[in-house]
């Protein structure tokens, strides 16, 4: 594909995306830059134009058209100051909640801060007055761009016309040549439909619904990360109903307080089952619904990127909807509990059953797992089947997050689990336990490596203020031990300066200092003694010691296991 053919494409996207959220007028302020994107609006039948030579007043105008109309109308500029001009409607677009859709062309990175002309920082140039601000990509024959501007596009609009309504930002680079094919037809974008429904659904869009998950033959369930206090109950009926496996992510909290009816639709291996080869291609689905945020697991999403089904469902109450993958095709803003009210009854098929026994095959597995000496997966399975009933436990990013995930079973135990994966990080995790257990006022336990324990040791400070019952296992694997999973491991080049940055610290000092209650771990053995003895202290620390290379290749082993067992069933 050349470059003109790539642009046509990328700006019929654009203009395509713009339509689909009914987008009927645009008004365009005349200059060089934004040339791809002038001649696709004026050359789109269905979209009213409307020129402007002074950005000011054309702003002003589009202000106009989208007050009187009640919808969002685009307004678009070439580079320089000639955005500039737009901050004082968009201001008022802000403030009078007014769905401005604001695109200001832009030169590519290479032109930008060099003295180029009509080149200024136009990132995030309107600030506070604009309710979303997204800088595009460049033009290219690339699938996930195009994914970016289906997604992207629909999510601007949604914001633009959410409660409070308001002006959007996006700023879109092009590099010369600047002319399209005009008779180049607009590209098929993967993204369907976004339906609507803050409160309540309506029967237009409940009708919509019914029928995506009715005509599904194969589908299945993604539960991420769920809030407290939502209703399990609710969503195992709807889940019952549909006869859909689910894939229950550790902080959807679906693994615990399981109803026995449900047992067999909760698929907690997920991760490991989709290592196999063989089970992939058999399962492939028709559809997906996904509740909450994209799960831990990377299988699941490498998984879902590379065969792309027909129908991906994301249930999310913000009109920011979230879409790492690219492969939704119908974002329902709406709160999970207005879906689960959506019953529909659909035979038991033979596509449940056979995430069923895959499961099953993989529990089993996973259940005789022993480990060997420095793994850190026995320690936190032996963590997890010894945590009482009416305790919640705090997960660590990188490592801790993935141990809960392969080994937290599901259970009639009533555990909450939580962990900070709104951006993954290892920083402040000590404090947010020790948060999660002011609040909920209950025994908590927390899993956290080494590393990520030191970045937040001064959290232990809310401990000489406020009552606390936390119980702490450090893994100490002397390092970053999810490093040692990722490409870099293969060579021996600085890996260890990098990535492993070992500190040779312990941490019996840190407890004499906060008074906790102590204990050092290198077996299992020793582990299942400690865990038996009593919490004598606000604050216990139990420091265990692992090996980060031991730890990978008991993993893989286990991994491997499931896999062939399953590979063998064909």
């Amino acid at each position: 594909m050349d470059n003109r053919t790539a642009l046509t494409d990328y700006v019929r996207r654009i203009t395509d995306g713009l339509m689909k959220a009914d987008v009927k007028a645009a008004v365009i302020s005349p200059g060089s830059r934004s040339t791809p994107l002038a001649y696709a609006f004026a050359s789109t039948k269905e979209l009213d134009v409307y020129m402007q030579v002074d950005e000011r007043s054309a702003a002003y105008f589009a202000l106009g058209l989208a007050k009187a109309s009640g919808a969002p109308v685009v307004l678009l500029c070439t580079s320089g100051t000639a955005a500039s001009n737009y901050h004082p409607a968009i201001t008022e677009a802000y403030y009078a909640r007014i769905p401005l859709i604001v695109i200001t062309a832009d030169r590519p990175p290479e032109l930008r801060e060099v003295g180029a002309p009509q080149a200024i920082d136009q990132i995030r140039m309107y600030g506070k007055h604009v309710k979303y601000s997204v800088d595009f990509p460049l033009a290219e024959n690339n699938t996930d761009i195009d994914d970016f501007i289906d997604r992207h596009v629909s999510r601007a609009l949604s914001v633009a016309t959410s409660v409070p309504r308001g002006p959007v930002h996006l700023n879109v680079p092009f590099r010369e040549p600047l002319l399209i094919d005009f008779d180049r037809e607009v590209p098929k974008s993967t993204f369907q439909k976004q339906i609507k429904g803050a409160d309540s659904l309506d029967a237009s869009a409940v009708q919509q619904i019914m029928q995506l998950l009715t005509d599904s033959e194969k589908g299945f369930i993604i539960a991420g990360d769920m809030p407290v206090g939502f209703d399990k109950a609710a969503f195992w009926k709807f889940a019952n109903a549909l006869e859909w496996p689910v894939l229950c992510d550790p902080l959807s909290n679906l693994r615990a307080e399981l109803p026995e009816e449900c047992v067999s639709l909760c698929i907690d291996h997920y991760d490991a089952i989709l290592k196999s080869k063989v089970f992939k291609e058999k399962a492939i689905p028709d559809t997906v619904i996904r509740f909450g945020a994209q799960p831990v697991a990377k299988p699941l999403s490498l998984y879902l990127k590379k065969v792309r089904p027909a129908t991906v469902i994301a249930v999310d109450e913000s009109p920011e909807f979230r879409d790492s993958l690219g492969v939704v095709t119908h974002h329902i803003q709406t709160s999970p509990a207005n879906i689960m009210r959506i019953i529909v009854d659909k035979p038991k098929t033979s596509y449940a059953e056979l995430w069923a026994g895959a499961n099953d095959i993989a529990s089993a597995i996973t259940d005789s797992y022993k480990g060997t000496e420095g793994d850190e997966g026995i320690f936190a399975k032996m963590l997890f089947e010894h945590l009482p009933s009416g305790s919640d436990l705090v997960s660590g990013s990188s490592m801790p997050i993935r141990d809960v995930d392969t080994f937290f079973r599901k259970t009639e135990k009533d555990v909450t689990i939580f962990a900070n994966r709104g951006t993954n990080g290892i920083d402040g995790v000590v404090s947010t336990a020790l948060g999660i257990q002011a609040a909920r006022q209950r025994p908590a336990w927390l899993l956290i490596g080494d590393l990520s324990f030191l970045h937040d040791v001064n959290g232990l400070i809310a401990t000489r203020f406020h009552e606390s019952d936390l119980t702490i296992v450090i893994i100490n694997n002397d390092g970053g031990g999810i490093f040692s999973y990722l490409p870099q491991a293969e060579t021996d080049d600085h890996f260890e300066e990098l990535f492993g940055t070992p500190t040779g610290l312990t941490f019996d000092h840190i407890a004499a200092m906060y008074n906790a209650q102590y204990a050092v771990i290198r077996t299992p053995e020793e582990f299942s003694i400690e865990l038996a003895k009593a919490k004598d202290k606000p604050v216990r620390i139990i420091e265990v010691f692992t090996n980060r290379q031991a730890n990978v290749k008991a993993h893989r082993e286990l991994w491997a296991q499931i896999t062939n067992r399953l590979d063998q069933d064909e």
